[in-house]
């Protein structure tokens, strides 16, 4: 005559699918049900990851992994990736500003200089673009995956694309210097397009005279007379700033406070034709706490073409007070101030890449350099571009001036793999097969055993090496640890105790000032194996730690089995910020499209309901389309009670 509800405690022994019937017998009526739940593996996928390089004057490098002994050998992997030269690729990135589709100047420039630039430093090694077009090596070692579909990426075997045929570069080439010699308006500068109605622009101005400066280094010629009267546009242009910052409150009121971004722009491409200003060279120096770092790059390259060592000096400190170097991704970059990423000058990219510019010349055997160079192939649009025609373009203008500083196009490398005192694996690299040479090693299923391995690249010859470890296993270990290189995910489960004394002041339906209890909790930390009663509320935090921006990650939280989540509809969610959150049975999934560098923080909640010992099982962190970016927390036990 009423209800009652009936609690059996069972224990799980193995994963698949558990039947429950539960019957109901009397002599008069009598009813039955039966109920099927699966019972989910204790184990997931884990990869961990390391990261390094051994610099030309070295000889070898150790990494130390380990097997765990509770997983399943068939979905075992370890893969070791190295490179001589991940400069080198930046060539993947030639076919995206081919197809630059505006007619703008810069992207007028970009569609052709690239492509010389690269096609030159290739042929300095007895290259050339046609070769490279039967490219198999994937020479950013960071990078895992089959090799076959990268190539699809990279698009060689696109025969509209005319970057890997020298007669389709050399038409390429002759119509866009064409295109640009047109766009100069009649008072030697540019504007971003050309026209009647168009105003000539210092920044456009200098763009096109340093590309076409370039150009020239890179023997393509050049209708005389364009680059001249381009650079007296940008001389006079230098005069009228220097005037109005001299201006004196005596002589008139001042018009210009400070040299600035542009001011440092124009004085490294006049300084590049010999045309240097003494003036602006002073208001520069005197006014670098005002430059972005970008442009204190710029400046600091003019003053190494000078010889001005005591200012370059001073100008490369500023520099380095933003320089953050992560030894265990082996990357390094330039921390920007926050603010300026709408302007040219507050570019993270480009800022990185003039940076390597200037490294490159004043010196191309620090440590710094190979660094800045992973830093920014790790950070490529779709493993090829980066974001835009432009900051592509200068990302491979610097690594071609690295390569050409650093010789890291013409190998002659012996590598040799070996694993716990037994070589397993040893390649020749040579700038003959510097795109076609066997770039990693492999242990798969039963052949990669239990326990604690030491894996050591050795090598020897002219030239650097640079490497990626990875291992892969479908663990199930009881507990399950953190792992995570690029991608790191910390979880942290806290309970929530209400006030129930807060209270706030609202309008009531005619007017009224009505007293209303507002939720406020206060979050108590749950340790591993902490105890929490059934209908008590949780909070799920997921600390994550990103080293570089990237795109379509996904954060998989497969929930412990007790506990419900308190949000029913998926969507977006003002605690995980930018994520769309999506509640399942047995998970909760956060989806990201974008995901800048730096620390985040996502936040969900849950309900304990069914009374028993659960397994948090780690939350996983992915990239959908990078297979070699991936990272997890650790396990967490938690008991609900009645």
């Amino acid at each position: 005559d009423g209800e009652q509800r009936v609690a059996w405690r069972m224990k799980v022994t193995g994963s698949g699918e558990v039947k429950l019937r539960v019957k109901a017998l009397t002599e008069r009526e009598s009813d039955a049900v039966e109920m099927r739940f699966p019972v989910l593996v204790h184990g997931m996928l884990r990869t961990e990851s390391w990261a390094g390089s051994i610099r030309p004057e070295g000889s070898s490098a150790k990494v130390v992994i380990s097997v765990p002994d509770g997983r399943n050998p068939e979905q075992s992997r370890l893969e070791v990736r190295y490179s001589p030269s991940l400069a080198a690729a930046m060539v993947d990135a030639l076919p995206y500003l081919v197809d630059a589709p505006h007619q703008t100047t810069d992207c007028t420039l970009n569609r052709f200089l690239p492509t010389v630039i690269v096609q030159n430093a290739l042929n300095r090694m007895n290259l050339n673009l046609s070769d490279i077009r039967q490219k198999r090596t994937n020479l950013n070692a960071l990078e895992i995956g089959d090799d076959r579909e990268r190539a699809r990426q990279w698009r060689r075997d696109d025969d509209a694309n005319p970057v890997f045929d020298e007669a389709k570069v050399e038409r390429l080439v002759r119509e866009n210097v064409a295109a640009l010699t047109k766009m100069q308006l009649s008072d030697g500068g540019w504007g971003w397009f050309s026209g009647y109605y168009e105003r000539s622009s210092p920044h456009l101005t200098a763009l096109v005279v340093h590309g076409l400066q370039i150009a020239v280094e890179n023997d393509v010629a050049i209708v005389p007379g364009v680059i001249d009267r381009g650079l007296a546009w940008l001389q006079n242009h230098q005069s009228r700033q220097v005037a109005l910052l001299g201006s004196t409150a005596e002589a008139e009121t001042p018009k210009r406070a400070a040299a600035d971004n542009i001011d440092a722009l124009v004085f490294m491409v006049l300084t590049d034709a010999g045309r240097h200003s003494d003036e602006m060279q002073k208001y520069l120096y005197r006014d670098r706490a005002m430059l972005s770092v970008y442009s204190l790059a710029m400046y600091g390259l003019a003053l190494h073409r000078l010889g001005a060592g005591d200012e370059l000096r001073m100008v490369m400190r500023n520099i380095n007070q933003y320089l953050v170097r992560d030894n265990e991704n082996d990357t390094a970059y330039l921390e920007l101030p926050g603010g300026l990423w709408w302007y040219w000058y507050g570019s993270d990219n480009e800022a990185n890449a003039y940076y390597l510019k200037l490294l490159a010349r004043t010196d191309p055997d620090s440590p710094v350099a190979p660094q800045l160079v992973k830093y920014l192939l790790n950070n490529r649009k779709h493993g090829t571009r980066w974001n835009s025609t432009r900051d592509t373009a200068i990302a491979i203008e610097a690594m071609a001036d690295y390569l050409d500083a650093t010789g890291e196009l013409s190998p002659d490398l012996t590598i040799e793999v070996w694993m716990d005192s037994k070589k397993r694996r040893e390649v020749a690299i040579t700038a003959d097969n510097l795109f076609s040479f066997d770039n990693r090693f492999e242990l798969t299923g039963h052949d990669l055993v239990s326990g604690v391995h030491t894996i050591e690249l050795r090598k020897r010859g002219r030239g650097p090496l640079y490497f990626n470890a990875r291992v892969t296993t479908f663990t199930t270990e009881d507990p399950i640890s953190r792992a995570g290189l690029d991608l790191s995910v910390q979880r942290v489960f806290y309970r929530l105790v209400g006030d129930s004394d807060v209270t706030t002041n609202v309008t009531g339906s005619r007017g009224q000032v009505v007293g209303q209890r507002i939720g406020k909790y206060r979050r108590e930390e749950l340790p591993n194996f902490s105890r929490i009663k059934s209908g008590e509320l949780v909070e799920v935090e997921l600390l994550v730690e990103s080293k570089n921006d990237y795109e379509y990650v996904v954060f998989d939280d497969r929930k412990a089995s007790g506990f419900e989540p308190v949000d029913v509809r998926s969507g977006y969610s003002s605690d995980s910020p930018g994520a769309w959150v999506d509640y399942r049975d047995e998970r909760v999934a956060l989806f990201m499209q974008r995901l800048a560098r730096g620390r985040h923080s996502f936040r969900y909640r849950l309900r304990a309901e069914i009374p028993g010992s659960f397994s948090a099982m780690p939350a996983s962190a992915f990239s959908v389309y990078a297979p070699e970016l991936r990272g997890n927390s650790d396990e967490l036990k938690l008991v609900v009670i009645e």
